[in-house]
C-alpha cells in the first residue's frame, strides 16, 4: 500500500506496490538480513574473538584444496568488496593466521592462503557457529521449509548473481 499520493508523483502510477502477503514476506526477510549477521558476528566474538566476515575468509580458504584463492575470488565468495577484504586479510595476517602473496602466474594478482593456525582457528571455530546456524535458522524450520528456502534462495540469488559467482559448488 503506497503512503505518498499518487496523483502527485505521475511515476507512482506505473509503480508496482507490493501486496500485503509480498510486504510481510519482505519485511520479515528484511529482518532476518538485518538481524542474522548480528547474531552470528556476536557469537563468533564471544567464542573465538573473530568477527563472521573474519570467519568467512578462513572457511572460504579452508574449502579449497590448497587453502589457497586469489583475493579477488575470496571477496566474491565472502560476499565482501575488495578493498573490505583486504583490510581484513590485513589483519588475519598480522594474526598468523593467513599468508598473502603475488600470483606466480599473474603478478597483478594477490593470494590469500590459509596458515596451520587459521586452519586450527576456523576448525575450533565452526562447530560453535553450526550450533548458532543451526539454532538461529534450521531449528525453526520443518524439512519441506528447509527445501523451499533453498528453492526460494536459489531463485532469489539468480537474478541478484545471475553468473553465480556467490554460489557454492554442491557437494
Amino acid at each position: 500500500m503506497p503512503s505518498l499520493d499518487e496523483s502527485q508523483d505521475p511515476d507512482a502510477q506505473d509503480t508496482r506496490w507490493l501486496t500485503a502477503e509480498e510486504r510481510a514476506a519482505w519485511l520479515g526477510l528484511n529482518g532476518v538480513l538485518l538481524k542474522l549477521p548480528g547474531l552470528l558476528d556476536a557469537q563468533l566474538q564471544r567464542d573465538r574473538g573473530l568477527t563472521f566476515f573474519e570467519y568467512m575468509v578462513l572457511a572460504m580458504l579452508a574449502e579449497q584444496p590448497d587453502h589457497q584463492e586469489r583475493m579477488s575470488r575470496l571477496a566474491v565468495l565472502t560476499s565482501g568488496s575488495l578493498s573490505r577484504l583486504s583490510h581484513v586479510a590485513k589483519r588475519l595476517e598480522q594474526q598468523g593466521l593467513i599468508t598473502r602473496s603475488t600470483h606466480e602466474a599473474d603478478r597483478r594478482s594477490t593470494n590469500a592462503q590459509l596458515t596451520a593456525e587459521g586452519l586450527a582457528a576456523v576448525t575450533a571455530a565452526a562447530p560453535g557457529h553450526v550450533a548458532a546456524v543451526r539454532q538461529l535458522v534450521f531449528d525453526a524450520l520443518n524439512p519441506e521449509q528447509i527445501e523451499a528456502l533453498t528453492l526460494i534462495t536459489d531463485r532469489m540469488l539468480s537474478r541478484i548473481d545471475p553468473e553465480g559467482s556467490t554460489r557454492p559448488a554442491t557437494p
